[in-house]
């Protein structure tokens, strides 16, 4: 891929686009705010596939596998409320552990299809790959085809601002370090959504959701009561509010009039082993996320997962 190129797959794209979806979907509720307006959004979303990551968390799941295989069933189960059981085939099982070097993929049904979907894009026509949790699915599959940083974008929501102490302090990118390295290192057109610094802006409120959606349909009622019972969990506060991170790599997809966030080119930034981000001018590109506009993002949300 020529650089114009490279730098065109880095801008948002016009028009509908293909993507495959890679989420932690049993860990945290934002993930299934994410799949479910991609899944709502057909005009502009096409979705090619749907994977399964991994993570660790106890209570929720004590080992990577048991995370992946559990995010797996949420996914079958979001399908089922949305009545798109249609897709059910072309949602896969992903790494069952996080990536433990640099050149070993970890073998998976996701990898697979990850890597070998990618054949049939190209740098000018790319299938969108929307990571919203650990990468080992998405490293592995481009450590088992190289050619799919050719034919694919990859938007992740991972690390946190560079301008914070201990960058690579974030969960997706701490918990599959190894994983996050070759994907920041790989070459292949990246956007980087920060969490901690950037995303964490996409707040909202038990009041706000018992207004846009309780009541509104089968899907807004199952986000409402998860997303609520959740934030009475964690928070000790009556006034608790509930980042909904993931949703910010769909609308980055549709950001072409800067509208829901802007974005700069910056040299990748590294996560090290300590955690920390290094530097290095020489570094390809890759695209990042400075700023989100939180009220429009949180508009189309509701009003998507609303009708």
């Amino acid at each position: 891929m020529n650089n114009e190129q490279f730098l065109k797959n880095l801008t948002p794209p016009n028009g509908k686009v293909d993507i495959i979806i890679d989420s932690d979907a049993f860990t945290e509720i934002d993930d299934l705010y994410a799949i479910c307006y991609a899944v709502l959004k057909t005009e502009k979303f096409n979705i090619k596939g749907i994977c399964a990551a991994p993570f660790c968390k106890p209570p929720r799941a004590k080992s990577s596998k048991e995370g992946m295989l559990k995010s797996y069933d949420e996914i079958l189960r979001l399908l089922k409320l949305l009545n798109r059981e249609d897709l059910n085939p072309i949602v896969f099982k992903g790494s069952a552990a996080y990536l433990e070097n640099e050149i070993t993929p970890v073998e998976s049904d996701a990898a697979d299809f990850i890597a070998n979907t990618a054949n049939k894009y190209s740098p000018e026509n790319p299938l969108y790959i929307v990571a919203i949790g650990a990468v080992s699915n998405i490293a592995s599959a481009i450590l088992k085809n190289p050619k799919a940083k050719e034919n694919t974008v990859v938007v992740w929501l991972g690390g946190n601002a560079t301008h914070l102490p201990m960058g690579a302090n974030e969960y997706n990118m701490r918990n599959d370090l190894t994983a996050s390295r070759v994907l920041m290192g790989s070459g292949v057109p990246l956007v980087q959504l920060p969490c901690m610094g950037v995303v964490d802006r996409l707040l909202t409120t038990k009041p706000e959701l018992e207004y846009w959606l309780k009541g509104k349909n089968q899907i807004c009622d199952y986000l409402y009561n998860r997303t609520v019972a959740d934030g009475e969990k964690y928070s000790p506060y009556k006034t608790w509010s509930r980042v909904i991170w993931d949703i910010s790599t769909l609308f980055w997809l549709m950001n072409n009039d800067k509208k829901y966030m802007q974005d700069k080119l910056i040299p990748a930034p590294m996560p090290e082993y300590t955690k920390e981000y290094s530097f290095d001018e020489n570094r390809g590109k890759i695209c990042q996320v400075y700023r989100v506009y939180r009220d429009a993002i949180f508009d189309d949300l509701f009003k998507t997962l609303g009708n």
